[in-house]
């Protein structure tokens, strides 16, 4: 296997070889759950599940872990205007979390760790920085010693003197460098908080993410994902902290997805553009949504426009039209072409080509182009006279493989009920006498129902508008 990899660390392609032979641990940051995720959290969900489903695909045993921040400022802040505690809004919005992104075909972690279930293993982990001389308390807050940390900045190819720049001291923090950023924030009056060698306080954001992925995946992980915003501070912080503790590599290969902008602006809650999973999802069949993610490589930029979603999910129906109507004339052909190898070869073509992008670091969108030309290849194949169930069956094969590979489904509902199933008998039958006025009144009491009919030269197909 020749998968290459972006390193975000290296800035460039590498092959990927895991530390141990035929398993990966990865880890990608989840959301702070305080509200529904909107499209810039989906993008990573998707995309880092998509990672996930090829390697499992290509052979690797994969132990996928993703967190939650179940206690944060902005939990506490949805908490207090809701009159709720603050592991009330946590425990929503995760269920909401697991509800969008099931409709989004991912797949759950193996383990999805919560802050608040491991603060021990983080006070620990914050006691053992102390201790090594990489962080100090001062008036209940704990800060990490940035300055002492020499590889501070490679993630985000930084150097420390650059960053001092903009480093700022905020009212009511006491640490002694600009730089240096909290492990332990000392306890406000009202808040959630846990007992600690500092005093009452909860965690700093980024440390929760070292010492969640410690425990679950060792001191080094092969893969650590997120999206592009969390490239700084958030993973450079996590490197100080974990590499600063174990004096070992923290992640081998680094993975960030692009941006995503609305109508060509950057998404923002200042600017009004804030798309909720949640609301698109009650609208459109969430498989559009997931299309569209991956019909883009995976750190470009995304723009999301309501035209470039109904084109995707135009786009998809084709797929989708192609393998319905290789399943139709599954049913009425036999055996009767008189070689099947030519056809065969270029289906095996076809897959081996989609091998070759999605081992190119993920190229989701060349994998995708892959798809619509198997489809073009099927609709002609479909128009010769005499077709081979063995070749229409390794079409829908390659059609089954593929789509599961990229966590897309291909079927719809199929039977219809035998009200309906009589009409478009009735139908038929009208037509064969030429009774066009009956045929066409069937029709539109169909389309009532919601049931369109396609008269092909193998018969009629219907889908449901």
């Amino acid at each position: 296997m020749t998968i290459k990899i972006y390193n975000t660390l290296t800035r460039k392609k590498e092959t990927f070889v895991p530390l141990e032979e035929g398993k990966v641990k990865m880890y990608v940051c989840g959301p702070t759950v305080y509200n529904y995720i909107h499209i810039g959290n989906a993008r990573p969900a998707i995309v880092f599940d998509t990672v996930r489903r090829y390697l499992e695909y290509r052979g690797y045993d994969v132990h996928f872990v993703s967190n939650f921040t179940d206690v944060d400022d902005k939990i506490i802040k949805a908490a207090k205007e809701l009159g709720v505690d603050a592991l009330t809004v946590a425990d929503r919005f995760i269920q909401a979390f697991f509800e969008d992104t099931a409709a989004l075909g991912c797949k759950k972690a193996d383990i999805h760790p919560r802050v608040t279930e491991n603060m021990d293993e983080i006070i620990r982990f914050i006691e053992a920085l102390v201790e090594k001389g990489y962080a100090y308390e001062s008036g209940g807050d704990v800060y990490f010693k940035t300055r002492r940390f020499d590889g501070y900045g490679k993630l985000s190819h930084q150097s420390v003197d650059d960053l001092k720049i903009g480093a700022r001291i905020q009212p009511g923090e006491l640490k002694e460098d600009a730089l240096d950023f909290a492990l332990w924030k000392a306890a406000k009056e009202g808040e959630i908080c846990w007992e600690s060698p500092w005093g009452k306080g909860r965690p700093g954001w980024h440390i929760e993410c070292s010492a969640m992925a410690r425990k679950y995946l060792g001191d080094t992980l092969d893969i650590h994902a997120g999206g592009q915003d969390l490239t700084f501070p958030h993973h450079e912080n996590e490197i100080a902290q974990s590499e600063a503790m174990t004096g070992e590599t923290f992640a081998r290969y680094w993975m960030h997805n692009g941006y995503i902008n609305i109508d060509n602006e950057k998404m923002s809650k200042s600017l009004g553009n804030f798309v909720l999973v949640n609301d698109i999802i009650r609208e459109h069949d969430p498989q559009i949504l997931r299309f569209f993610m991956l019909s883009v490589h995976y750190r470009n930029p995304i723009n999301y426009s309501e035209e470039l979603f109904a084109n995707a999910g135009a786009g998809l129906e084709r797929l989708k039209t192609a393998y319905q109507n290789l399943k139709h004339r599954h049913s009425v052909s036999a055996n009767l072409a008189d070689d099947d190898s030519q056809w065969l070869d270029q289906i095996k073509s076809l897959h081996d080509e989609f091998i070759v992008r999605m081992d190119d670091d993920f190229n989701t969108a060349d994998g995708i182009s892959v798809l619509f030309e198997l489809a073009k290849q099927a609709n002609y194949y479909l128009r010769g006279k005499n077709t081979s169930t063995t070749v229409i069956e390794a079409f829908m094969k390659e059609f089954e493989e593929l789509f599961s590979v990229l966590g897309l489904e291909l079927e719809t509902e199929e039977l219809l009920d035998e009200e309906i199933e009589q009409l478009i008998r009735q139908r038929n039958e009208a037509r064969k006498e030429r009774n066009f006025k009956l045929a066409d009144e069937i029709r539109d009491r169909l389309k009532e129902m919601n049931i369109i009919l396609e008269d092909t030269a193998q018969g009629t197909r219907w889908k449901r508008g």
